[in-house]
């Protein structure tokens, strides 16, 4: 059996995901055999279908995690906290505690603000003012922990001074160059916490 399932929303927290499981040690982990896809539906068929879609990996995988974004999601809950609890327990009835949900709130893009040389180098980005500067002065407020409030609009915004397009590539790059054990986003210091638990080195 391969060691973890992952089924993710969309594209871009599929490449995001590689870029940090392809890291291993950044991780905290044993090196792992794990296979990722996309849920047609996106976030909302992922909160809908995702914890029974997984169910059908039981018998080739031992862990199985689930991952989507708060926004998008179109829950009713008032927290990504209340809806990943909800899918938890959705996944328990099978899996155990060898399942697990992952809410990001907002989005997926915050996780990419974990390191502002990461993002300047991946996108190449013009020297003399640092990109937190320029989303600054046009008008991107940021969070208590450093990050843009409104992440993949900036991301998107930045990105037009290389004239780069907004790939999952992309997000594979910028995982595959972050700081995993510093990223203060509490979605994946919950995700790191239960790797590290499942695939200790």
């Amino acid at each position: 059996m391969k060691d973890l399932f992952i089924l993710a929303a969309d594209k871009n927290a599929e490449f995001a995901l590689k870029g940090a499981l392809a890291r291993p040690e950044a991780l905290g982990i044993r090196s792992i055999q794990f296979e990722i896809r996309t849920h047609p539906g996106r976030d909302g068929g992922t909160r809908k279908t995702g914890p029974e879609l997984l169910a059908l990996q039981q018998r080739q995988f031992t862990h199985s995690l689930l991952v989507l974004d708060f926004e998008g999601s179109g829950t009713e809950f008032d927290s990504a906290q209340m809806l990943e609890k909800q899918l938890n327990d959705r996944l328990h009835s099978r899996w155990k505690d060898a399942g697990k949900a992952i809410v990001i709130e907002p989005e997926l893009d915050v996780w990419m603000w974990g390191s502002d040389n990461a993002i300047e180098q991946t996108l190449d980005w013009p020297a003399g003012k640092s990109i937190r500067v320029w989303l600054q002065e046009h008008g991107f407020s940021f969070e208590a922990n450093d990050k843009p409030t409104r992440p993949k609009e900036a991301l998107e915004a930045a990105l037009k001074i290389p004239n780069l397009p907004r790939s999952s590539a992309l997000y594979e790059k910028i995982a595959g160059k972050i700081s995993l054990r510093k990223c203060t986003d509490e979605a994946f210091k919950r995700l790191r916490t239960q790797l590290v638990a499942w695939f200790p080195r």
